[in-house]
């Protein structure tokens, strides 16, 4: 059994098909820490070596899903002994990027797990958050959530080509070029989201469309996605 420091894994009896990972640091609302990204693709991981589990079920703990990267860790320190360097001199591209790479990989086993992904979006999905959240395979938000990639005005653009793949050029260039969110009821007017319902049917809509999923054998599923994909 893994001992997760940044997020939960959890399995309702009432639900075993289900296993849902919960980003568990709400005091930083859920920010992305360094071990994080590895946890959530040894949860997925877990999640399909488990034969009862259909369907994954990724959410946040607290105000949001997720609010990116937690820039007081990457950021604002300098001298920290860690693997983004961005304010280091000399600054050496290739480390950022193989550590990012690295990152995003291991989000992308979202994407790669053979069980469908589902994201339940409440509050923020911001920056490195919204990466998280577009490598599931279906994204259901509140109305009032928000979803968008605020660096690319300042810092950089999206890790994975998810805005691109769900929006299309255009619509993706618009979030691109200006680093605009949006709310959950645009997101799935876009296409972006699966669905958007009010925030207080959320959980209820989350559950119902894993149910459904969860009905279909975990195989059957594995080749649907395998296909569209």
């Amino acid at each position: 059994m893994t001992d997760f420091t940044t997020l939960r894994y959890e399995i309702d009896p009432a639900r075993p098909r289900v296993a849902r990972i919960v980003l568990d640091r709400p005091e930083r609302l859920n920010a992305i820490g360094f071990g994080m990204p590895a946890e959530i693709r040894a949860a997925v991981e877990r999640a399909n070596a488990d034969p009862d589990v259909h369907v994954i079920v990724l959410s946040g703990a607290g105000r949001a899903f997720c609010a990116g990267y937690d820039l007081q860790a990457t950021a604002q320190d300098p001298d920290a002994d860690h693997p983004c360097q961005q304010e280091r001199q000399p600054w050496d591209p290739m480390v950022d990027y193989a550590t990012m790479k690295r990152y995003t990989e291991d989000f992308m086993a979202l994407w790669r797990s053979p069980k469908p992904t589902i994201a339940k979006v409440h509050g923020f999905a911001v920056a490195g958050g919204s990466d998280i959240a577009l490598c599931c395979d279906l994204l259901v938000m509140a109305e009032d959530a928000r979803i968008g990639y605020m660096p690319t005005r300042v810092w950089g653009c999206p890790t994975t080509a998810m805005w691109a793949f769900r929006l299309g050029p255009m619509r993706a260039k618009r979030m691109m070029f200006t680093g605009d969110t949006i709310d959950g009821h645009t997101a799935a007017q876009w296409g972006l989201a699966t669905d958007a319902v009010p925030a207080d049917r959320l959980d209820a809509a989350v559950d119902a469309l894993a149910d459904r999923i969860a009905g279909v054998p975990a195989s059957h599923l594995a080749m649907h996605k395998l296909v569209v994909n």
